[in-house]
């Protein structure tokens, strides 16, 4: 029953747009419109009681009005008429609605909410919202974040499912990973947690076959108690990222006043995200460093990495980064390091990191590579390749590309530069190998994909 009930707000057959407007600048009117845009299959009714018709469809004065089933209405109007619109959804035995509208306990209504709680139990309703943006699916084509396409790009279908308390947080990361080519399966924006909180997104999140690593912004979690022993049932089954808001005093008296919540002791989240098996990122970037290793890669039978670079240097500041992070750097069985001596030029480096030198062409990335994927000495391979040398082709993609394919262990890549670069990192992304600019964040990321190993593995 609750798969069943979640599934309406990801896979409706029929959607009623509770406050669909002409008005471009109304957030019914974008809402509506996303849904003609994404390509929804399925049936959609504008529902506004002052209009005929709607975007070529015939509109509804109440969803009452529309004949046959109907398994979502997403509630666009003010909060004033919230209520009512509820009452009409629970006499059309509608099961789920999503409701944009704000002005509830996060202004200081807390009445209206109680209210709404009330009426949402009276018909068996489950809810997203109030106060948030409401559902993406890259999949089904549900979009009811109402801010237009052209100024906020929805990501591709992938793997990584985000949760955000914050419409406003949510809406500028979903922006920034269409933009860094970071792919999603669901984003979920869900504002005070009337109905529907953390603990249940995160249930529904961890039995979707298409979500293989779940990520959170959230300032308070609504029951603590629920949160923490679903998490800690669903840690080992996949992977959960949070970044906690509110951890400072100011942050925690910003809390109150934005979605209602009461934000707790920023150490006793601390203590029960370790007890539960729940990662913990200090910020935004930092939870899809995490995210795109952990999506993408196999987990890792040790921590011996073998770095492969084209420029001294970043060898070495990544050497540093492994060794403050707790990892270990690989060294590589002799009859590897012979056959690379017979084909590599004199002054190429073979030990660790192994420093291909300013003259490296992608024939000699791929001998290296492919030596360190056969290497039983070798947990993990790091590549660092500074596309600016001259001798380097953008073939050198379809190398790492091939490499990271086989799964056999993990392939993260290290690349800094301008365009150029940001272009081949792009396809790189594209082809499931996680590409970083900076070496700490490169190390902190396969720290993080270490640890979660040995948590499944049991140690």
């Amino acid at each position: 029953m609750f798969m069943e009930q979640m599934d309406y707000f990801f896979n409706p057959k029929s959607i009623a747009v509770i406050g669909a407007s002409r008005h471009p600048r109304k957030i019914g009117h974008v809402v509506f419109r996303n849904f003609i845009e994404s390509g929804f299959k399925g049936k959609l009714y504008p529902v506004n009681p002052n209009a005929e018709e709607m975007f070529g469809r015939k509109a509804y004065k109440t969803v009452k009005k529309i004949p046959g089933k109907v398994d979502l209405a997403i509630v666009v109007i003010p909060a004033k008429f919230v209520i009512q619109a509820i009452e009409d959804c629970g006499k059309k035995k509608i099961p789920a609605v999503i409701i944009i509208t704000s002005g509830f306990k996060e202004v200081g209504n807390v009445e209206l909410e109680n209210q709404l709680i009330k009426t949402l139990k009276k018909y068996k309703i489950r809810a997203i919202g109030v106060n948030g943006l409401g559902v993406f699916d890259a999949y089904t084509g549900i979009d009811t974040f109402f801010l237009p396409r052209y100024k906020l790009e929805r990501p591709e279908k992938g793997e990584i499912a985000f949760i955000s308390q914050s419409g406003a947080t949510g809406s500028v990361v979903m922006d920034w990973m269409a933009m860094k080519n970071y792919k999603v399966s669901k984003f979920i924006s869900y504002g005070n947690a009337t109905d529907i909180d953390e603990a249940d997104l995160t249930e529904y999140l961890a039995r979707d076959k298409k979500t293989k690593v779940i990520c959170a912004y959230f300032e308070g979690v609504k029951e603590g108690r629920k949160f923490y022993e679903t998490t800690k049932r669903l840690s080992k089954k996949k992977p959960i990222i949070v970044l906690k808001g509110g951890t400072t005093e100011a942050g925690t008296k910003a809390v109150s006043s934005h979605t209602g919540s009461l934000a707790g002791a920023a150490e006793v989240y601390k203590s029960a995200f370790k007890q539960a098996g729940v990662i913990q990122a200090d910020g935004l970037e930092e939870i899809f460093d995490y995210a795109r290793v952990l999506a993408t890669q196999p987990m890792p039978k040790g921590k011996r990495v073998q770095i492969i670079t084209d420029g001294g240097g970043f060898g070495v500041l990544q050497s540093d980064w492994l060794i403050k992070y707790g990892l270990d750097l690989a060294k590589m069985d002799k009859k590897y390091i012979d056959a690379m001596k017979k084909i590599f030029p004199p002054y190429v480096s073979l030990r660790n990191p192994m420093d291909l030198t300013g003259d490296a062409d992608t024939p000699r990335y791929r001998e290296a590579i492919n030596a360190a994927m056969e290497d039983k000495n070798v947990d993990i391979v790091l590549v660092i390749v500074l596309l600016q040398v001259p001798a380097l082709t953008p073939d050198v993609v379809d190398v790492i590309a091939e490499a990271a394919e086989k799964k056999t262990k993990p392939v993260i890549v290290v690349s800094a530069g301008g365009r150029y670069t940001e272009v081949l990192k792009k396809a790189l992304e594209d082809a499931g190998v996680p590409t970083f600019s900076y070496t700490e964040a490169a190390a902190k990321a396969l720290k993080v994909l270490c640890e979660y190993s040995e948590y499944k593995r049991g140690k």
